[in-house]
């Protein structure tokens, strides 16, 4: 991570779970990191957490369902740290609803989790190229985003989401390097990982393998510490010993059917 010394690296979803914990890491490995999140406290504890480090830590209060937001957010580091040489996309969410459900979660989930990010990269890529930089974007996408969980009627939509940024992702890598940009892009599609999102999921939470955010933190470091020549463009990380036999014995359950 020598290389990364006092650049600059954007990380959304920045007050907990993998951001918090991507922001940590980064900023003991000596970056200097802008964390962008709703939740001002939760920056502003980070923040203090954070000082003294090796590196150095920003916030600014973003609501990725802001393009406006979004792109007053960029300008700010623009202006402030003349640089973004790694952006980690990390902000998602999810809500309890099917492919029949309420519109309006429809619309958080794709927002949050496939435009922001893109106008998020967007915005990363146009500094990158004005300023020559030798640049990385990260998505956190899913392991649901590649195995649809069909027999999960509240996964039905958000795994649509993360369908739809694993494909953006290899899209963004595809044109990057067809223009000849050295900028590596990267998904990252973890299983379950024990953060906020996963709370409310299902009582089979309660007995799955989970994965720590430091363990996602640590795959983000491994694949920005490659030589620039490489791309590592796709990782997925799962628990050991991770099924989907709870969830769906519970997503029967509730239908009253009987496996």
């Amino acid at each position: 991570m020598d290389k990364w010394v006092g650049k600059v690296a954007v990380v959304t979803g920045a007050s907990s779970g993998i951001g918090a914990a991507t922001c940590r890491r980064l900023v003991d490995s000596g970056m200097i990191v802008v964390g962008f999140a709703r939740r001002e406290n939760r920056l502003e504890e980070l923040r203090e957490t954070l000082t003294g480090k090796p590196g150095e830590f920003h916030y600014y209060k973003v609501d990725l369902c802001s393009e406006q937001n979004i792109r007053e957010a960029f300008a700010w580091v623009k202006n402030k740290l003349k640089s973004v040489d790694v952006l980690v996309n990390n902000a998602g969410v999810w809500k309890n609803c099917d492919v029949l459900g309420n519109t309006q979660d429809w619309k958080l989930m794709f927002d949050t989790n496939v435009l922001g990010p893109s106008i998020c990269s967007k915005e990363a890529v146009k500094i990158m190229k004005e300023f020559e930089i030798n640049g990385h974007i990260i998505n956190i996408n899913s392991d649901s985003g590649h195995y649809p969980p069909t027999l999960m009627a509240n996964m039905s939509v958000y795994s649509a989401t993360k369908f739809s940024s694993v494909s953006i992702t290899e899209s963004l890598r595809e044109l990057l390097a067809l223009q000849m940009l050295p900028i590596r892009v990267t998904s990252i599609s973890p299983g379950l990982v024990d953060t906020e999102m996963v709370d409310d999921m299902t009582t089979a939470i309660n007995t799955s393998p989970m994965l720590k955010p430091s363990n996602i933190a640590d795959a983000i470091v491994y694949a920005l510490s490659a030589p620039q020549y490489v791309n590592i463009s796709e990782i997925l990380i799962r628990p050991t010993s991770e099924t989907m036999l709870p969830f769906i014995k519970d997503a029967f359950q509730e239908l009253n059917i009987s496996l």
